[in-house]
């Protein structure tokens, strides 16, 4: 394996059609999905020459954990079916890498898995719920489980439609169909693993929320939760409950990065989910300068869709990023070779980092700024 690519090739091949897709897709047209990868690729580096380059260092801090690079793992919802027990396997070897991994609400491995499978704090993402008494005991198992900081996702009060998730029958549960269970039958090694574990369901929520107890109950429950009526307000009920560091994922406007600001929040995520929700919105990247520019150095500014590289990550660091989450390129490589395959993801992702640093003049990730660039000013 090496790059990212590679393990997307290998992960469609050992995945299910219907979970490699619900990973591998955005909403609609899939124009933000993909212009999350190439408006990155549009951004050129400006490479230096007879620069004493020996001692080099990608550490960094997020919210003031340190870390090995100014990446993280960003929360993914049905991680345990691209690999069994696959929440498990991401956060072990992020533990071991040396970078903060997030655990979704919709995972397959509970918060208390995680917790047990780990010697070091994680991240908790929520999804602000209609079911308020349900949020809370989520955060309440955040904390008992040592949880550093709450992820909080704004931009899922509507769920965005992806075309592919609907022709596979994807749902709570999967639909049986026989081009799923043909399909089914060509993945024995996913099969066999699956098989292996206990863990099959939404494990945040089944047999903790009221009147869910199995998938059946799952479906009504879930189709009933989004909460249209959030709004900033609910976030001081949250911040109070929960007493911790505090992120803010879905950002995308210049306005609601001053509100972020103005709520306390440690950082924001500049994101669009991955280009799964409104489609047609900017890129993440094309939309970071604003925000950076919005909120100067009052909040710490993350930029998340699209990184599949060192570079990418280089690029976001360049533009004003302090940090970078990876959703797709961990689900790639969980998918394809399991813990191993993450734990070699992000070290080809450092090597990138690295290397890519060292060839436009630099040691050192924190004197990285637009100079980088020949283009930095693009997406002004």
């Amino acid at each position: 394996m090496t790059c990212v690519e590679d393990f997307r090739v290998l992960a469609q091949r050992r995945v299910p059609r219907m979970f490699y897709d619900y990973a591998d897709s955005g909403s609609w047209t899939e124009s933000t999905y993909r212009a999350n990868e190439s408006d990155l690729q549009k951004l050129k580096f400006r490479q230096r020459v007879a620069v004493n380059i020996e001692k080099r260092s990608l550490r960094s801090s997020m919210i003031g954990q340190d870390v090995a690079m100014p990446v993280a793992i960003a929360p993914t919802g049905l991680t345990g079916m691209q690999r069994a027990d696959g929440e498990i396997l991401g956060a072990r070897a992020a533990e071991a890498f040396g970078i903060p991994f997030t655990l979704s609400t919709m995972s397959v491995c509970s918060i208390e898995d995680i917790a047990a499978h780990t010697s070091k704090p994680f991240w908790f993402q929520l999804y602000v719920m209609r079911d308020r008494d349900f949020i809370g005991q989520l955060i309440d198992r955040a904390k008992a489980a040592r949880c550093s900081a709450l992820v909080i996702t704004l931009d899922l009060q509507v769920l965005g439609q992806r075309h592919k998730d609907l022709k596979n029958g994807l749902s709570t549960p999967p639909k049986p169909t026989l081009a799923n269970l043909i399909n089914l039958a060509t993945k024995p090694q996913w099969c066999m693993q699956m098989l292996g574990t206990k863990r099959r369901t939404f494990g945040n929520i089944v047999g903790h929320a009221k009147g869910v107890d199995d998938l059946g109950s799952l479906s009504t429950w879930t189709a009933e939760q989004f909460d249209t009526t959030l709004n900033w307000n609910d976030l001081a009920w949250i911040k109070n409950r929960w007493g911790g560091k505090i992120i803010l994922k879905g950002i995308m406007d210049a306005q609601d990065a001053r509100l972020a600001v103005e709520c306390g929040a440690d950082a924001l995520i500049v994101s669009n989910h991955g280009g799964r929700q409104l489609d047609g919105a900017p890129s993440s990247i094309s939309a970071l300068p604003g925000i950076v520019h919005a909120v100067g150095k009052e909040i710490e500014v993350w930029m998340d869709g699209g990184i599949r590289s060192g570079q990418d990550v280089l690029r976001a660091i360049a533009l004003g990023a302090r940090g970078t989450m990876i959703g797709r390129a961990f689900l790639y490589s969980l998918g394809a070779m399991g813990e191993a395959g993450v734990r070699r993801c992000l070290q080809m992702i450092a090597n990138e980092l690295d290397i890519s640093m060292a060839f436009c003049g630099h040691t050192d990730i924190h004197h990285i700024d637009r100079s980088i660039l020949v283009n930095g000013d693009i997406f002004d």
